[in-house]
């Protein structure tokens, strides 16, 4: 039987989320046997490519008292919407904000008690993305823009609020956690893009922050275990006693 789930959607960041250090791995690891963390991180995707994949991957109507519920929505896009042009992945500026109105919208009237945060995309290091492009065979140019990605995590922040839902600011965390100095950024990304597990591990302090302060009801530290805890299994009987529950909060 299933657990109810934290879904993580998003773009090749997210999908890294699984890797050794990864925010999602960390996530899934703080809410065992309370909700699955499920990522559908999903590499080279921009808004408008991920949402037709969104409506596949929320229940229907019709089927939800089936299925386990998404107990809450991470979504994580901006880094390839913000490519310069000619960049395939590039979507402008006003489309991206609608696109992610669209995915709040899109949530909430497949299931209006689905909380929901938003998160923006990290700064970039335009010198480990230019050697890096550099490296590659071909060559290829450099295809983002240190202050072109800040306005598109602005734009998350400006469609959090628009929508009424809480965002992440993870641009201005690794941002300050870098002492504000582009080429300090290497400690965080990869290749300019990317996140190592530092970067990672900025997240993953940001998100839980904000779901403790925003979300208390799903709070890793506050849920009980939905199966019954060892201790409280009948031993001698214990078909019984080991039942499926919510993952309520606990009272203690």
């Amino acid at each position: 039987m299933a657990l109810d789930v934290i879904m993580l959607f998003g773009d090749s960041i997210t999908q890294g989320g699984w890797s050794d250090g990864g925010f999602g791995a960390r996530l899934a690891n703080a809410y065992s046997r309370k909700f699955d963390v499920l990522n559908r991180g999903l590499a080279g995707y921009n808004t408008e490519w991920a949402l037709p994949v969104l409506e596949q991957c929320l229940p229907n109507k019709r089927d939800q008292q089936h299925v386990a519920k998404i107990k809450l929505l991470v979504v994580w896009f901006g880094a390839n919407d913000a490519c310069i042009k000619p960049s395939p992945h590039h979507v402008p500026l006003p489309k991206f904000t609608d696109n992610l109105n669209r995915i709040v919208h899109l949530v909430h009237s497949a299931d209006p008690s689905t909380k929901i945060i938003l998160v923006t995309p990290p700064p970039v290091n335009t010198h480990q993305r230019l050697a890096n492009l550099a490296s590659r065979d071909p060559p290829l140019a450099l295809d983002r823009n240190f202050e072109v990605t800040k306005e598109y995590a602005e734009a998350v922040k400006a469609a959090a609020g628009a929508s009424n839902v809480p965002v992440v600011d993870v641009w201005t965390a690794i941002w300050k956690a870098a002492g504000e100095r582009e080429e300090a950024l290497s400690r965080y990304l990869s290749d300019g893009l990317h996140l190592l597990p530092d970067g990672y591990a900025v997240v993953y302090e940001a998100l839980v922050k904000t779901i403790a302060s925003e979300y208390p009801e799903l709070n890793h530290e506050n849920l009980q275990y939905v199966f019954t805890p060892w201790a409280e299994i009948d031993w001698a009987n214990p078909e019984p006693s080991v039942q499926k529950r919510e993952a309520v909060m606990s009272r203690n």
